[in-house]
């Protein structure tokens, strides 16, 4: 068996990365931290992690492979002797997923510890990076945000199909913020309530930008993104809308699915529906799911994606890049449908 250890097990993405991990064949958790729960059994904090019978610690053991939860900054710190080690690191925070160090300072506010690692890092987005992955130390999970619309944008953008001034709008519910106490996120605040936020600039879009302008050469996308916090605890749902390029404003909705349904034909957890998707459908699963459709008497592009932010946008891609570093089948751990209703 192969030796996990979780960094910062107490927050949302570790105990989901934990609670994944217990029915994976060929790995198995040996060392959790958790800053507010050190010393404490797990079931202490989580009780439906008891059977993984494990204490939390203030620094990992040794082991195989290491995931992080923890948020940006804290997580480099913590990463680095690891890293200088050789140990494969799956990381969560966004501190190594952004290319440009300047970038990542002007939207987190903080130096890098180790910029030069920004180019030895692989984005694990595996749709689009999965050749780059296997054998690789450094792998950045992406944020939730961009992998329902990066995934949601990448056929068209790649083709050509679409111009570059992009509107995203997602909906997410609210263990996307983590385990916080923060008011914004009590019962009495959230419940029958839509909020929107970020609309100065959500530091996922970066990531967006980043990852559509490696795709061709075509000027680099405009994306205004705009997401909306709604009363669920798991999911994001995001619509995509776009202009038809010049010369392919008669594209029709049958000719962009097909165009999507060939981008991912094989891909194991992403599926491109005749219908458009909700956020239950994807419920504790590791699937995205795609619906494309052409408002023809706009020339426009409209594309949704659903996912559970926790799973196929958290711990479960991280678990998907951990099979694919160390040469095990991508889908293991991974292959639990939703839980519906």
């Amino acid at each position: 068996m192969i030796s996990v250890g979780i960094l910062n097990v107490s927050g949302y993405i570790g105990a989901e990365t934990a609670r994944l991990l217990r029915r994976h064949p060929f790995v198995k958790v040996t060392s959790v931290t958790g800053r507010s729960a050190a010393g404490k059994p797990l079931a202490e904090t989580y009780p439906h992690l008891a059977a993984l019978e494990l204490g939390v610690s203030d620094e990992l053991g040794d082991v195989d492979v290491v995931i992080s939860a923890l948020p940006h900054a804290a997580s480099a710190t913590a990463l680095l002797p690891l890293i200088d080690k050789g140990v494969p690191v799956v990381d969560h925070s966004a501190d190594f997923r952004l290319k440009s160090a300047s970038e990542f300072e002007a939207w987190y506010k903080t130096a890098h510890p180790r910029p030069q690692l920004l180019q030895e890092s692989i984005y694990g987005l595996t749709e689009l990076h999965r050749d780059e992955i296997p054998g690789s130390k450094l792998v950045a999970a992406p944020g939730c945000f961009p992998t329902g619309a990066v995934l949601a944008l990448a056929p068209a953008w790649r083709e050509g199909l679409i111009g570059a001034d992009i509107i995203v709008d997602s909906k997410t519910g609210a263990s996307g913020a983590g385990r916080t106490a923060d008011v914004r996120y009590a019962f009495s605040e959230l419940d029958a309530n839509v909020v929107p936020y970020g609309l100065g600039g959500h530091r996922h879009l970066p990531e967006f930008n980043q990852e559509l302008s490696r795709l061709c050469e075509s000027p680099a996308p405009r994306i205004t993104f705009v997401p909306h916090l709604v009363p669920m605890t798991r999911g994001i749902l995001t619509t995509c809308y776009a202009p038809l390029a010049p010369g392919r404003e008669s594209t029709t909705a049958e000719q962009a699915q097909e165009l999507y349904r060939e981008a991912y034909a094989g891909e194991p957890f992403v599926r491109v529906g005749a219908a458009p998707p909700e956020t239950k459908h994807t419920l504790g699963s590791n699937l995205c799911l795609i619906y494309v459709t052409v408002d023809a008497r706009t020339a426009r592009l409209v594309v949704v994606s659903a996912l559970d932010n926790l799973v196929k946008g958290g711990a479960g891609q991280g678990i998907q890049d951990m099979n694919l570093m160390l040469g095990l089948p991508e889908t293991a751990g991974l292959d639990d449908v939703a839980l519906y209703p």
